[in-house]
């Protein structure tokens, strides 16, 4: 749960402040459009006084709902920029607000301004915008942009939650192992210059013990040198294709990455077409948003068929980029003409089946884990105990 600052038009139309819990942004304003009050300024709240800070994700999400909100409240274009632009507190957004109020006044359409502003949003919130002025239906397109972002958000979150605890958990193994290397062993290194051969295992943990014991200052210092690399290769775009690539490919964590993946493209599809954008803009567009190179290609291909005169489904079938449910909805779709439908209920689909395979590479990471750190604790013990048997039989 998150807490909100809020301020409202009640039924009276009085101007109305509050603070209050929510799951998300959107689901705050759903809650209070249905006591009918109407929205026009929504926020995190911020405890304490921060340090100035990067413009996140959320607050783009918050501050496009607040807009798509006071334009469905039939407030004029012009003001609701102003409105978010006196009410935004982050200075990115209230600086972004004010070029957007600029490029307005001047003449320039919306969509124009919004890229103006500087505001990093996905490609779709831009031609979702620009689709919406077109037909008159803005309101509801930042709507469904931000829905989309949601989503988005949402599945992002899921990934990194469902990797953050077995990250901890093998760094704290390996924590431990080198712990035990590097102070643990040492102790009995006096054990290599007695008399008798020592068992393989026995005298290769020890050698290793006193490797570590000899170069624990220069490992120490790696430690945070090798973690400023880390970040450092993973700010490379290349890089993280190539990583997300290699995890599609893992048994179960790559179904679930492959589920995401289908649940964003018919999420995105779904939202363009609903709002009048051409078929082939929306089949390039939502291509640019999967993660997974072999199934970008996958959909490039496709849409280059479907530019060639193929039906939609004939195509996602031929390429596979799609399940067969997934081809048969798309296929159902064109024929009734409720394609938007459709790919909003394939998108449905696809993240239910998402979190359940989440939750079964969850159920597997953790017990496979523990097994392999107990299993290199149990080596290393292993070997200390056959170095104190074989000393002892020599004494004997």
């Amino acid at each position: 749960m998150q807490e909100f600052q809020y301020e409202v038009f009640d039924r009276q139309g009085r101007r109305q402040q509050g603070r209050a819990e929510a799951e998300s942004a959107a689901e705050l304003v759903r809650r209070l459009a249905g006591d009918g009050q109407t929205v026009v300024q929504l926020r995190p709240r911020a405890v304490g006084k921060t340090l100035r800070r990067r413009l996140g994700g959320q607050e783009r999400l918050v501050a496009l709902l607040e807009l798509a909100t006071l334009l469905e409240s039939g407030v004029p274009l012009g003001d609701a920029i102003l409105a978010q632009q006196r009410g935004s507190r982050h200075p990115q957004l209230a600086a972004a607000f004010a070029v957007m109020g600029k490029a307005l006044a001047q003449g320039q359409s919306f969509p124009a301004a919004l890229k103006d502003s500087g505001l990093s949003l996905p490609d779709y919130v831009h031609q979702l915008a620009e689709a919406g002025e077109l037909t008159g239906h803005l309101a509801q397109a930042l709507r469904q942009a931000v829905e989309q972002m949601e989503c988005d958000q949402r599945m992002t979150a899921e990934f990194r939650s469902a990797l953050t605890y077995p990250v901890v958990l093998v760094t704290a193994g390996a924590a431990a192992v080198l712990f035990v290397f590097a102070f643990v062993v040492p102790q009995f290194s006096n054990l290599l210059e007695g008399e008798g051969d020592l068992p393989l295992l026995a005298e290769a943990v020890l050698r290793t013990g006193l490797w570590f014991n000899n170069r624990s200052g220069l490992l120490l210092a790696l430690v945070p040198a090798l973690a400023a690399a880390a970040v450092f290769l993973l700010r490379q775009a290349s890089l993280r294709q190539r990583l997300m690539d290699a995890l599609a490919a893992l048994p179960i964590l790559g179904d679930w990455l492959a589920q995401a993946d289908a649940t964003r493209w018919a999420s995105v599809m779904s939202a363009m077409l609903a709002n009048r954008v051409e078929l082939m803009d929306a089949l390039n567009l939502s291509a640019r948003g999967v993660k997974i190179s072999s199934r970008r290609t996958s959909l490039e291909r496709a849409a280059a068929e479907v530019r060639g005169g193929a039906a939609l489904a004939e195509a996602l079938e031929k390429q596979d980029a799609l399940t067969p449910i997934g081809c048969n909805l798309v296929r159902v779709g064109e024929q009734s003409g409720q394609l938007a439908q459709m790919l909003r209920s394939l998108a449905r689909l696809h993240e239910e089946s998402g979190a359940r395979r989440m939750k079964r590479f969850l159920n597997l990471i953790e017990p496979a884990a523990i097994l392999l750190i107990g299993a290199v604790l149990g080596t290393i013990m292993l070997g200390v105990i056959l170095a104190i048997t074989s000393a002892q039989e020599v004494v004997l």
